[in-house]
């Protein structure tokens, strides 16, 4: 075992804190700053384009894997990747007769019976009000119901302007779904020779460990992202039914596409989930929150480990920071993809540090035993 002198450690002790260091990692921080603030004008000049590559991708990456399972059967590339995306077309065909209908209509309910609940829950702040005052207890609610009058007002404002451009975000949704779809398939069938030759322009110390953790990172976070959000919609909904929620179903699938934003997303859904069904119901909003926050333990506690591991190994803070970053460059999209490029960027530099450190270990093994055969000698 090779024991590194105290005085090598003093000395790079003192060239990390040489004024040249401390210069190098001031400069840093104005570069990355600078670094983000392009990123997002660039992202705002091709935002589009931006997007339908992005879940391309992403769709790509995940039909990989099934791709991969059907060439062990001794099936060609081509064909793996055609009866896949006719199996995905196929499968999102029954979603778009079965259930996309009906989430459209709870929404479309939904946002319609808001501004009935905002008046109600209104009438119960000012029967709260008028009790409070009987018992000498003195509480203000006028702002709280001058505050839900201008939101009930800026809401059907908002609904009816909405109705109006459905159908033509229905009609661009539609085209874009088709651009995600045609590209995700070029991208399953060229977008291998494709991305390795951009990897090849990178040095083999720095585009071999990339490869390895951004395949790592991207495919095993979607993947679990994606499972434990269905998850949590497959047994929230009929928990939802059974509680008579209303719009349970619409409300579990809220919670469960909130999983796709990591460890902020389910809290986020379940709060907004809670706070609707508080309008409506104080008494009911109590076990809606119970047991989607029971859920969301079992599901963190339990399956996430199972399913996510430590391939990310990002500090908690390092997460907030990242989705943060991400929701300024590109908004929603960026917080789906921010931890995954965090992780791809931290096993990449991990692989590279460590290398440099086993070639360092090993050039100076060599020369101590070199040296010390020449003493013996």
């Amino acid at each position: 075992m090779l024991i590194i002198p105290p005085a090598y450690t003093l000395n790079q002790m003192r060239r990390s804190a040489s004024p040249q260091s401390l210069l190098i990692y001031g400069l840093s921080v104005p570069i990355i700053a600078l670094n983000v603030w392009l990123l997002s004008v660039l992202f705002r000049y091709f935002q589009h384009p931006i997007t339908i590559l992005s879940i391309a991708a992403i769709l790509a990456f995940l039909l990989n894997y099934p791709v991969k399972f059907l060439e062990k059967a001794r099936i060609t590339r081509t064909q793996a990747v055609i009866i896949v995306l006719i199996i995905t077309l196929a499968l999102l065909g029954i979603l778009c007769v079965t259930l996309v209908p009906m989430v459209i209509e709870q929404t479309i309910q939904l946002l319609n019976k808001i501004p009935d609940w905002l008046a109600s829950s209104q009438d119960n702040l000012g029967k709260l009000q008028v009790v409070a005052r009987q018992r000498r207890i003195n509480i203000d609610f006028s702002l709280v119901t001058n505050q839900i009058n201008a939101n009930i007002q800026n809401l059907v404002q908002q609904i009816a302007s909405s109705a109006v451009g459905f159908a033509g975000t229905l009609l661009s949704g539609l085209l874009n779904l088709v651009l995600v779809v045609v590209l995700a398939f070029y991208m399953l069938l060229y977008g291998d020779h494709v991305w390795y030759g951009l990897i090849n322009l990178l040095p083999s110390n720095i585009g071999i460990p990339f490869n390895k953790s951004l395949q790592l990172n991207f495919q095993n976070f979607f993947l679990s992202q994606l499972l434990l959000g269905l998850f949590m919609e497959l047994v929230l909904t009929p928990i939802f039914l059974f509680l008579r929620v209303p719009f349970a179903l619409l409300f579990a699938i809220v919670i469960g596409l909130s999983e796709l934003i990591p460890f902020v997303g389910a809290t986020l859904g379940i709060s907004l989930v809670t706070i609707l069904v508080l309008l409506q119901n104080w008494w009911l909003a109590f076990p809606v929150a119970t047991v989607a926050i029971v859920l969301q333990q079992i599901k963190d506690n339990l399956l996430a480990p199972k399913l996510l591991g430590n391939f990310i190994g990002l500090n908690p803070i390092w997460i907030f920071v990242s989705i943060l970053m991400g929701f300024e460059i590109a908004g929603l999209l960026g917080t789906l993809v921010a931890v995954p490029i965090a992780g791809t960027i931290k096993g990449t530099f991990d692989a590279i540090k460590s290398s440099k450190h086993n070639e360092y270990v090993s050039n100076f093994t060599v020369t101590y035993e070199s040296k010390s055969g020449e003493n013996d000698k």
